[in-house]
């Protein structure tokens, strides 16, 4: 397949277009990051085309509206950017054959947990797989906010490149993946296969912290994100997430409010 810039635009669909469910913060921003690399953008969400017309607008001509249908005929590779707490809403059928790629998250809260991974048993990413049984999951874009998204990407080969994590148990599906963050101006560690992917999930040294540095003072769970939004990017290298990840001791699973 492989990703090209945009000097030398693509028009095969399957290897120009970026497709998108969900159009919240990781969504719209991946969608932003990618239109200003080249890509065209499909994007989709619960809602309906009509009711992304301000942010096609100020995406440009190379996005467009489209329902998560179209969005899966439209594009090989695909952005399910929908809360973990959904992800059974994700079609099979339309998605069977497609490379998925998850930045969802598991979020604990009194009302909603999920068994197999308060256990340990499972991580979030292994149940999106055993849902999406069809397609090829690589978690990606779950461990650094938007706004650093927009604020570090740089040149291949840039001292300062920072590096994502990306897990998977499809190499070539990881490999497409990691094309795709080359051309967005990330490099990609690859942390090894969906059960590892715990190695960079919430409540771990490289989950968002990296990439924004520590606060300066104690945050509820509700000011810390706040705080990672707001916050300027923090280069962080391919050998520092390559360390973090290797040094990591797994505990209890998700973000917890």
């Amino acid at each position: 397949m492989g990703w090209r810039q945009n000097t030398e635009r693509r028009t095969d669909m399957t290897t120009s277009t970026l497709g998108i469910i969900g159009t919240g913060t990781v969504g719209a921003g991946v969608a932003r990051r990618a239109v200003d690399a080249g890509l065209d953008v499909v994007l989709s969400n619960s809602r309906g085309p009509e009711t992304l017309t301000g942010l096609v607008e100020s995406l440009g001509s190379h996005a467009r509206a489209a329902t998560p249908a179209e969005v899966a005929r439209a594009t090989e590779v695909i952005l399910a950017a929908v809360p973990f707490g959904v992800h059974e809403s994700l079609s099979r059928e339309e998605l069977a054959g497609k490379i998925v790629i998850d930045p969802m998250n598991y979020v604990v809260t009194d009302a909603w947990r999920r068994p197999e991974l308060d256990g340990d048993e499972l991580t979030s990413s292994e149940l999106v797989q055993r849902h999406l049984s069809g397609s090829k999951v690589v978690k990606a874009f779950h461990s650094i906010g938007s706004p650093q998204i927009a604020q570090l990407f740089r040149d291949k080969g840039a001292a300062d490149r920072s590096a994502l994590p990306i897990s998977g148990d499809d190499a070539v599906a990881k490999k497409e993946v990691a094309d795709l963050l080359d051309v967005l101006g990330f490099d990609a560690v690859d942390l090894g296969p969906l059960a590892e992917s715990w190695r960079s999930e919430p409540g771990t040294p490289l989950y968002a912290t990296p990439y924004v540095g520590a606060p300066t003072a104690d945050l509820t769970p509700a000011e810390w994100v706040a705080w990672v939004q707001s916050a300027p990017g923090v280069p962080v290298s391919a050998a520092e997430v390559e360390r973090l990840a290797a040094e990591t001791v797994r505990g209890p699973a998700g973000f917890r409010w």
